[in-house]
């Protein structure tokens, strides 16, 4: 029998896989993780085995280990996310998937899982955004529009679960559960309507507080939130920048300056060491300037929407938020 290589284990493995036959795949991937250990797409296989087989302490052990084998892998970021909020680990379950979403906006499954995180944290607020910018990404998911119907439903928000449900049904036809969620959103429109409590006039000189009931939906007004979470990605890519900077070319370069002062390096080595500082100095000035750059585009984003609508202090019409 020939040697067994990495590739012909994986490809067996997956083979496997694909019938069913979850221990015998995990069987080979083992076998493939003995030739080399260091293989991130190995351990990729294995934790997803491991992931079916509610292994998932080990699919976490694995998708870690692929995060740090092969760090800008989006996929293995928000996969261990949501191993982690399986496990009730929500802390890390977010900084895993705000992870995957910051290295590919693009995969709806991150915001799908993030939204997931906050509903089981009672965060039903920061739930509604995740999902809606899941069904903006990919407005055929219909476990996002399901799970944002509910929740606008269980918020009293009726109109916008009969859209949701209603979007539900399109892609699943006759799904029971959406169809009930349909009929108790229609019956609580069809009911009288409730009279709004009359909000207390603020004090003069105060501004009132913020609704937090008010919401923003991908239907409606959701530009602002998306320029928000864009440059919340910005400001954090900055900010690492701007600390590297502090921690290592401006720390070096004053401590060779120091010692350029005190005589202890070779003669001649000032001007070198003047002109490092300064370098890193320019650099870290460059990274201050971006990052009030990217606060600027906040505010001006904030200040240009005026809609009352939008559930934010402004709205503007335009793209879906988070």
């Amino acid at each position: 029998m020939p040697t067994e290589t990495i590739d012909s284990l994986c490809q067996r493995a997956r083979h496997a896989l694909s019938q069913g036959k979850i221990e015998q795949a995990r069987q080979h991937y083992l076998q493939a993780l003995g030739l080399k250990s260091d293989s991130p797409d190995v351990h990729y296989g294995l934790a997803t085995v491991c992931f079916l087989m509610n292994d998932l302490e080990s699919a976490a052990y694995h998708f870690k280990e692929v995060t740090r084998m092969d760090p800008l892998r989006p996929g293995a970021h928000i996969n261990l996310g949501a191993v982690f909020n399986r496990l009730e680990q929500y802390d890390e379950a977010i900084t895993a998937l705000r992870r995957g979403i910051q290295l590919d906006p693009s995969r709806a499954e991150g915001y799908y899982n993030l939204g997931l995180v906050y509903r089981n944290t009672g965060q039903p607020h920061l739930a509604v955004q995740a999902y809606v910018e899941a069904t903006r990404v990919n407005p055929r998911m219909v476990d996002a529009h399901y799970n944002l119907a509910n929740l606008y439903l269980d918020m009293g928000r009726h109109n916008l679960a009969v859209t949701h449900y209603k979007k539900v049904l399109e892609l699943r036809p006759n799904w029971d559960k959406a169809l009930e969620g349909l009929a108790q959103a229609q019956d609580a429109l069809a009911g009288p309507p409730e009279e709004p409590p009359k909000a207390a006039a603020p004090a003069a000189g105060k501004q009132a507080a913020p609704d937090p009931n008010r919401l923003v939906d991908p239907y409606v007004h959701g530009s602002l939130l998306t320029t928000l979470h864009q440059a919340t990605i910005e400001s954090e890519n900055t900010g690492r920048v701007f600390l590297h900077l502090l921690e290592h070319e401006i720390e070096t370069a004053i401590k060779d300056l120091s010692a350029s002062l005190l005589g202890t390096i070779g003669a001649g080595s000032l001007n070198q060491s003047v002109q490092r500082f300064e370098g890193a100095i320019k650099k870290l000035r460059a990274a201050q300037r971006e990052l009030q750059n990217h606060i600027d585009r906040v505010h001006t984003s904030a200040k240009s929407c005026s809609s009352p609508e939008s559930g934010l202090e402004g709205g503007c019409s335009g793209g879906a938020a988070l």
